[in-house]
């Protein structure tokens, strides 16, 4: 059987819907003409698969593509192998299938065909073209059928949430600013009444030490003292010199770079510093140098604090406008006090006051303490609280750190233990900046997104109270005038903490030079976007930090230590010298001797233990703890210290360990912590012989 013969006689095989044209159930439709017409023609609804005709004579498709699937989904054949192949239609059944009689048509409606396009396959146009050997590019084939199987997933694809995958909490804080928040900030000109935008490098940037103080009171020398080296830029001298912002950088060169370049470094997060002009930029720099400690940190060096119109107008730029951007973006904020210059001045106060709402990063420290003796210190450390009480308006009494932070000779040695001490508290403070880097970041952006969303609100509120025509000005001015009640009731209609709000003198200063009907109207989407932030994205950002630190890398020493290391901050761990924080001190005591340190002080030691009656050279734990308790020092204290001496746990003390209980003892009166584990050469001689198998891990530390 030929091809052309095969087609015509597959193609009789398909259903076919025959209109009646009389059509007893419409004769108002149908006319004359219609009634003797007899021509063959075929209707094809665009939205349906229903072939019409009416007559069945030959049909002559039209030339369409042949879509595989379709074909075989329609028909419920296996491949289109199986309509060629002879064994599955032969000639005699193509015969047969002529010969059947056909049920007499049922008239039908027009508008019912799309009903029955349901039930109806499409007829053979595309198994025509198949059938007439028009080779499908297999190619072709293949974007056709994914683009069939795979075409919805384009439809949804708005409906699916797209779940962000954040690699740091750098990124992720990056992202939720530039997607979430920034828009807010724009649509209300937040950075035109707080603070600029946030670039790329201030997520990413070292922790920053920012020093602030009145002139020569040791600013300068107190990073050479971090440091233990000089920088580019570096003057030291007791008239004001420091005259200008420097940040102290890492870098494997040493050099300076000035404002104007630095403002322009895409790399640095400085940028937003060029909207202080180039007054200022003349006084700015960066001096780079090779330094352990600038590996982890930056430090900006700051003018000093001059008193009178020096310090407000001849400067030539807004002083405290500087200090406020720094303090915004600082990780600490260190205000350093003379001892022999604690007056607050009103400009020295008022660069304080720029800094209120970053209180959390604020140190203070007396410096050169030593300048003064005990008596004397004593005097000046209440005279500057009283000072402080008057600027922080907290009831909490604000840290001071003692201490001389300069490489010279102490002039009063008799509070060397507490100056020791007290760099000690405050070099671990700067020592944990790394570590918590992360979560001062995502602090700050906090703060910035509930005083982006009560901005939002003041915008909005007092563009409403706008009128349209006339009379802007005057009602302007009454708007700023009252601006402190629009607080209160933004405060009542919003539920919001008074101290989220902006310092209204500031705001109705920035105000006075804006057109309040060019502010937009609150759009709560944006609000809400805000919201689902903070209680979502912030969250989440939370539970990954710590995440983040079990990640780092490993070196050959364990997990990476985030914390400052080098300079003067070597000494808070020095173990190599006798001259490290607390060497040859406390339970240190003796560690570098071979004599047991217990022995010297054990005379009064032996006569007690053989007072309280010991039995076959052991002590046991009743009488042990009527002697022990009268020390008064706690029970759990008591505890701790009979874990510590009872070297073999068999509950009684023999007279090495009572002597060595009795010597622990002493040391928590004078002031010292019980260590967690018994340091080796307080162990005694005669039990040292046990210790693999009570305390392991001092042989490991020694392999």
């Amino acid at each position: 059987m030929s091809s052309e013969q095969e087609q015509k006689e597959l193609v009789s095989q398909l259903p076919v819907i025959v209109i009646n044209s009389s059509n007893e159930e419409e004769p108002e439709e149908a006319t004359k003409e219609e009634e003797g017409k007899e021509q063959t023609m075929r209707k094809e609804d665009s939205d349906s698969d229903v072939v019409v005709v009416e007559n069945e004579e030959e049909l002559t498709p039209k030339e369409e593509e042949v879509k595989e699937e379709d074909f075989i989904t329609n028909n419920s054949i296996s491949s289109f192998e199986d309509l060629k192949a002879p064994s599955v239609i032969s000639e005699e059944e193509v015969k047969m299938s002529a010969t059947l009689p056909i049920a007499a048509p049922r008239p039908i409606r027009r508008d019912s065909i799309a009903r029955a396009s349901m039930m109806v396959p499409k007829a053979s146009p595309r198994l025509t073209k198949y059938l007439s050997l028009k080779p499908v590019k297999e190619e072709s084939q293949k974007k056709k059928k994914s683009r069939s199987m795979f075409s919805w997933l384009g439809g949804d694809s708005s409906k699916k949430k797209n779940k962000e995958v954040l690699e740091t909490v750098s990124e992720g804080l990056r992202k939720i600013y530039k997607q979430k928040l920034l828009p807010l900030e724009e649509y209300h000109k937040y950075h035109d009444f707080h603070s600029p935008a946030l670039d790329d490098p201030d997520f990413d940037a070292k922790p920053m030490i920012l020093l602030v103080g009145q002139y020569s009171t040791g600013k300068t020398t107190f990073i050479r003292y971090l440091l233990e080296s000089d920088f580019p830029g570096i003057r030291i001298g007791p008239e004001p010199t420091t005259d200008r912002f420097i940040a102290v950088m890492h870098s494997e060169e040493e050099g300076s770079i000035p404002g104007n370049a630095l403002v322009v470094d895409a790399k640095k997060q400085f940028r937003a510093l060029s909207g202080f002009g180039n007054a200022f930029l003349n006084r700015f720099q960066c001096s780079t140098l090779p330094n352990q400690v600038l590996e982890s940190v930056t430090i900006v060096d700051t003018p000093g604090i001059l008193s009178g119109e020096k310090q407000r107008i001849d400067r030539g730029y807004d002083f405290t406008g500087v200090l406020e951007w720094f303090a915004e973006r600082v990780d600490r904020i260190i205000l350093l006090f003379d001892a022999h210059k604690l007056d607050i001045s009103d400009e020295f106060k008022r660069c304080i006051e720029a800094l209120a709402g970053n209180e959390d990063k604020i140190r203070i420290v007396l410096n050169k303490s030593d300048m003064v003796d005990h008596q004397q210190l004593m005097r000046v450390y209440g005279a500057l609280m009283w000072s402080l009480g008057k600027v922080f308006k907290t009831p909490e009494v604000s840290r001071v750190y003692l201490g001389s932070f300069w490489d010279h000779p102490l002039h009063y040695d008799i509070n060397r233990r507490l100056f020791q001490d007290e760099q000690h508290d405050l070099f671990q403070d700067l020592q944990a900046l790394p570590r918590n880097a992360a979560l001062r970041k995502l602090n700050d952006l906090i703060k910035r997104a509930r005083l982006a969303k009560v901005h939002a609100y003041i915008m909005a509120e007092l563009r409403k109270q706008m009128p349209s025509m006339l009379g802007k000005e005057k009602k302007k001015k009454d708007l700023i005038q009252n601006l402190d009640k629009i607080y209160e009731q933004l405060q009542r209609e919003h539920n919001i903490s008074p101290g989220d709000f902006p310092d209204v003198n500031k705001m109705r200063e920035k105000l006075q030079n804006q057109d309040f009907s060019k502010f937009n109207p609150l759009k709560p989407k944006l609000l809400e976007v805000v919201d689902g932030m903070l209680a979502t994205d912030i969250a989440r950002l939370m539970a990954q930090i710590p995440k983040e630190e079990a990640a780092a890398p490993v070196g050959a020493n364990g997990p990476a230590d985030p914390t400052v290391k080098g300079g003067a901050f070597s000494q808070t761990t020095e173990a190599e010298t006798p001259f490290g924080f607390g060497r040859g001190e406390g339970f240190d005591k003796g560690a570098d001797e071979t004599e047991w340190i217990v022995n010297r002080e054990r005379t009064s030691a032996d006569s007690t233990f053989e007072s309280l009656g010991p039995v076959n050279g052991y002590l046991s734990g009743r009488a042990a703890k009527e002697h022990m308790v009268k020390s008064k020092l706690p029970n759990s204290v008591l505890g701790k210290v009979w874990k510590l001496a009872d070297i073999d746990k068999d509950g009684q003390l023999d007279a090495d360990e009572f002597a060595l209980a009795n010597y622990l003892i002493n040391l928590k009166l004078e002031g010292h912590e019980l260590p967690g584990e018994l340091p080796k050469h307080l162990i005694p001689p005669s039990k040292r012989d046990v210790q693999d198998a009570v305390y392991p891990s001092l042989n490991d530390n020694d392999e």
